[in-house]
């Protein structure tokens, strides 16, 4: 079926602008200005949607999801949580190795991907993980592999896929031939920290303390081990969920290393922890009011380049446990849009800054042909976005843990209608039976 969406602000690429956009066969087929007559030939073969009044923006696309599945379907599930991503506006996901198996060879990858292609409402694409006895299998990935990324954790974290050993970190930083994306904290420091939380509080120690645990310490000596590895073997390198300051002062100096910070980092601060607990207890941990504030302004200066989720469900009565017993990771995929369409309502950035950073970054950094913008000839991958208040509830919440830690939360704009190439994944409260989603095609340069 081919869509007329007409009179919509389009936002693409630094500019919004009134105008309409065809689709179809899967594909923009043209974006008319609002100056330009839409013959009469066009607009009757297409069903129309009057899109006046709201915002066309090309979909987001989120490479840091934990989709639970194979293996932690309690949780999760890729069915579950790509409703919940194409209900928020996101129309491409890539999930993490931290499943049961965990991606670590190139056939598990393939086998986790076979799974999201039966089910999943949004594009897909998987990471592998970067362990100690891999290495040599992670240096001979080509492109046709369908391997997204690699992905190495210089923190423990949900899975126990920890790597830290300096001689094998100097190995994939040299022979990795796919951008590293990084989980950055020194393991041994938060250690340190929780034991001497332990000798304190015994086994209720508060959720309050978990900025102090996992610190901002923590988080620079790893950011800045990996920064460092990075320049010196001249690898590719993407910091995931950036989470204070002192890290942004690691950016800017090379293209080749950028940086991701995420909605709970841009949204919270640690003085949420009293009320909210173990809700928004995630690794690394939400830190201080002023970092988030330094993060909200490197949003706009440009030395975050992507805002990713770390989307990472649990179960509500996981979640109840103590600090110690309750797994770190919140649900985000559904509202990570218009938690930064918030954002910008209050002026922390521009909406052009928001659609580069979630849609039109993330498809650049790494390499995904043909989405990411809106742009002839693209995949039609869209999302309409109607400026109207609504209150995040369990009610409305569709991931399968079915809490948020947005919950009570009152948003500006809500996401009317999701396009998944060409085809309408969602609409008006809606997801789609029937899933087009496709694998994320990775272009390869040179």
């Amino acid at each position: 079926m081919n869509f007329l969406i007409q009179n919509a602000t389009i936002v693409n690429e630094g500019t919004s602008f009134c105008g309409s956009v065809l689709v179809g066969e899967g594909k923009i087929e043209e974006i008319f200005p609002a100056s330009q007559i839409i013959l009469k030939n066009i607009a009757e073969g297409a069903q129309t949607i009057d899109a006046t009044g709201l915002l066309l923006l090309p979909g987001v696309i989120d490479t840091h999801v934990h989709f639970r599945e194979p293996g932690l379907t309690h949780k999760a599930t890729w069915s579950s949580e790509s409703r919940a991503a194409v209900a928020g506006g996101v129309t491409s996901v890539v999930d993490m190795p931290n499943t049961i198996p965990q991606t670590t060879s190139v056939e598990l990858v393939r086998e986790k991907l076979a799974i999201a292609a039966r089910n999943s409402a949004a594009n897909y694409g998987g990471y592998l993980g970067a362990t100690a006895d891999n290495l040599d299998e992670v240096a001979k990935l080509k492109p046709e592999d369908g391997v997204f990324a690699v992905k190495l954790f210089m923190g423990s974290s949900t899975g126990n896929m920890l790597l830290d050993d300096e001689k094998l970190l100097s190995k994939l930083f040299a022979e990795c031939p796919l951008p590293i994306v990084a989980h950055c904290e020194d393991d041994a420091l938060i250690k340190h920290n929780l034991e001497a939380a332990k000798k304190q509080f015994g086994e209720n120690i508060p959720f309050t303390l978990h900025s102090k645990i996992r610190s901002a310490e923590a988080c620079y000596n790893a950011t800045s081990r990996a920064v460092v590895l990075a320049k010196k073997y001249g690898a590719r390198l993407h910091v995931a969920h950036i989470s204070t300051a002192r890290e942004l002062g690691l950016f800017g100096d090379s293209p080749k290393i950028t940086a991701e910070t995420c909605p709970q980092y841009l949204w919270f601060c640690n003085e949420d922890y009293a009320e909210k607990a173990a809700f928004v207890k995630c690794n690394p941990a939400i830190k201080t009011a002023a970092d988030r504030t330094a993060l909200r302004c490197a949003v706009a200066a440009d030395t975050i380049s992507t805002i990713a989720t770390d989307h990472a469900p649990h179960t509500l009565s996981e979640k109840q446990g103590s600090y110690l017993n309750a797994p770190s990771g919140l649900p985000l995929v559904q509202h990570s849009l218009v938690s930064m369409l918030e954002l910008v309502r209050q002026g922390e950035f521009s909406v052009e800054t928001l659609v580069e950073k979630m849609c039109h970054a993330p498809a650049r950094i790494f390499s995904i042909g043909n989405r990411g913008y809106i742009r002839k000839g693209y995949a039609a991958d869209l999302v309409l976005v109607k400026p109207e208040a609504w209150q995040v509830s369990a009610e409305n919440t569709l991931h399968r843990c079915g809490w948020s830690a947005f919950s009570g939360c009152t948003f500006a704009h809500r996401v009317t209608h999701t396009f998944v190439n060409g085809h309408l994944a969602y609409a008006e409260g809606t997801v789609a039976d029937t899933p087009h989603a496709q694998t994320l095609n990775l272009v390869v340069s040179g």
